[in-house]
């Protein structure tokens, strides 16, 4: 798996759409309908998985033509196009707290799910089933282990607790920069479940508990990590023995023969969202694409491909059990994982900022003392 976290870009909240508004003064008018369907996503190996999986059966079975848009766009980007009436994609991949913000802000058109299959609905994850957008992988941030340092016969940090432990497992750590406020990588509910919260328990979130806990571990943080390619480093270089990390990343190096495992107890797991932004000038089609994503045959080809989970439990019918134990929602391993509550994170406090905002702020002012 060769996944890139800064694919997932984590918005700032509702107030960066309208900043970004002053740098345009030109509206330019919508594209016409072609017929077709623009999709915007990332490229590399991801981008060959979702052509193969999901975009070339789509073009087979319903004869539209997709041209993918290999393009990072932030919400700021896709909400001006709204505003600017220059939408000229017709369905774009986001992460869930980029789809909340921009759905709160308007920005976005309902998903028909009275095209999708509804008994491929009823076996799919029940927040990746929005009404302005629909998830069709999830994916998940875990501890992983350096098994030179914690090899099987010895002991192993079980959970986020024992992470924070740096006296009974000692050795240096690394977790995720929180400069974004954002779940990835933000070590935010690690935090909290290290101070004892419970898994069911941790929306809404004790920001002040959450840093209270973070300067525990601080001293024992060797990286705070930001991207992909950084996880990697610091697993792969040996930079620290105990590891934050996106699954994919820890699989990658698992299947190359590298010395690691993952710890799959207290998961956090999260997704990505097919949107369509309103005024897409194939805004059927677009539809029709979402409902296709989440037929449970689509995504198991998808995760043979990638080693992104299924959102629909249906496709586990059809993946290998050994491909299907190195994802995130194999229902073993849901039984102690979370989902992220991407809600939270957009909701608006009094002050006017998003929990997101007020994260970033702590941290900017934390992360430097």
């Amino acid at each position: 798996m060769n996944q890139s976290v800064s694919r997932r870009r984590f918005v700032q909240g509702t107030s960066s759409l309208i900043a970004a508004g002053a740098m345009f003064s030109v509206s330019r008018p919508a594209a016409a309908s072609s017929g077709d369907l623009r999709l915007n996503m990332s490229a590399g190996n991801f981008g060959d998985a979702i052509m193969a999986a999901f975009v070339r059966p789509f073009e087979a079975e319903t004869g539209i033509k997709v041209t993918p848009i290999y393009q990072d766009l932030r919400a700021a980007q896709v909400g001006l196009m709204v505003k600017n009436n220059s939408v000229t994609i017709d369905a774009v991949l986001v992460s869930q707290v980029t789809g909340l913000t921009l759905a709160g802000g308007g920005y976005l058109e309902q998903v028909d799910y009275s095209l999708h299959n509804p008994r491929e609905l009823e076996t799919t994850e029940g927040r990746c089933k929005h009404p302005f957008g629909f998830g069709s992988y999830l994916y998940s941030l875990n501890m992983v282990y350096n098994t030179k340092k914690f090899p099987a016969e010895k002991p192993r940090p079980t959970n986020w607790a024992e992470f924070w432990d740096a006296t009974k497992f000692p050795g240096p750590r690394s977790l995720g920069n929180g400069q974004g406020g954002s779940p990835l990588p933000g070590p935010w509910e690690e935090a909290l479940l290290a101070d004892g919260v419970a898994m069911d328990a941790l929306y809404p979130m004790d920001i002040d508990r959450v840093f209270a806990s973070l300067d525990k571990i601080k001293p024992h943080i060797r990286k705070w990590w930001t991207t992909g390619a950084e996880i990697l480093q610091v697993m792969r270089d040996g930079v620290a023995d105990l590891v934050q990390s996106v699954d994919g990343r820890a699989l990658s190096l698992i299947d190359n023969g590298d010395p690691i495992e993952i710890n799959r107890n207290q998961a956090k797991l999260t997704f990505d969202y097919w949107i369509i932004p309103k005024g897409s000038p194939n805004a059927l089609n677009a539809q029709k694409f979402i409902a296709f994503t989440g037929r449970a045959d689509r995504q198991a080809a998808f995760a043979q491909l990638f080693a992104q989970a299924p959102s629909n439990q249906r496709a586990y019918e059809q993946i290998p059990e050994k491909v299907a134990r190195k994802l995130a929602t194999y229902p073993e391993y849901m039984k102690t994982s979370f989902l992220v509550n991407g809600e939270w994170y957009v909701q608006t406090g009094a002050d006017g900022l998003t929990n997101s905002q007020r994260l970033t702020q702590r941290w900017n002012g934390w992360i430097v003392r």
